[in-house]
């Protein structure tokens, strides 16, 4: 099977090889960029260097994005599309054999992992190591909390909360709170939530004045 042929598949859904040679040595040149990225000081000239390295890894990174390091990605970012003023926290992990869609205004707390690989459930397939990819959608302005795994397949619509911990197998509307394991939609984000933060406490008027 070609190179091309491969990277066809997966972005189609379709069950292949990842084990091919020419995927693998593609893929190993791409996680040296990510380890290089990791291996860059946090010193003025060091936080210069990673944006240009987040530009050459990635398939799109807006203005204003930043990836705290260490992070993981199977192929370096370059499945990844991302808006602006984005941010996560240390420990990401991309498993980006398929498509990662982010829109701008994320933000990732700490040990986020979003993955599009899947395998079959057949242990003879699996035994080869055969697997699918299903894209991943993120929308606008959207806080994950730490530690949640968004699988597969799914859409997170705008201005979601997604809580720490959650394990998301389901597509999520706009506008919502949730969480759980697996995760579900809480509550929709309120008119009430633009005047309180931290459990009804009351968000100061110089504050909501300033960034209505």
């Amino acid at each position: 099977m070609s190179f091309e042929e491969i990277k066809r598949k997966m972005h189609s859904g379709e069950i292949y090889d990842p084990g091919e040679t020419e995927l693998f040595d593609y893929q190993i040149t791409l996680i040296e960029k990510v380890n290089q990225y990791n291996k860059t000081p946090a010193t003025r000239k060091g936080l210069e260097e990673r944006a240009k390295m987040l530009k050459d890894m990635f398939g799109a990174i807006g203005e204003d994005s930043y990836i705290e390091p260490p992070f993981h990605a199977n192929l370096g970012g370059s499945n990844v599309f991302i808006g602006k003023y984005f941010y996560a926290n240390f420990n990401l992990t991309l498993v980006d054999d398929g498509y990662i869609y982010i829109g701008d205004g994320v933000m990732l707390a700490p040990n986020v992992t979003i993955a599009t690989a899947a395998h079959p459930i057949s242990p003879k397939l699996r035994e080869y190591q055969l697997q699918y990819n299903l894209p991943v959608k993120i929308g606008n302005n959207v806080w994950v909390g730490t530690g949640a795994m968004i699988m597969p397949g799914v859409t997170i619509g705008d201005n979601c909360v997604i809580g720490a911990g959650s394990v998301v197998t389901k597509d999520i509307p706009n506008n919502v709170v949730a969480f759980g394991n697996p995760c579900r939609v809480i509550r929709e984000i309120s008119e009430e939530d633009y005047k309180t933060y931290n459990r009804g406490t009351k968000i100061p008027e110089e504050i909501i004045e300033k960034y209505k």
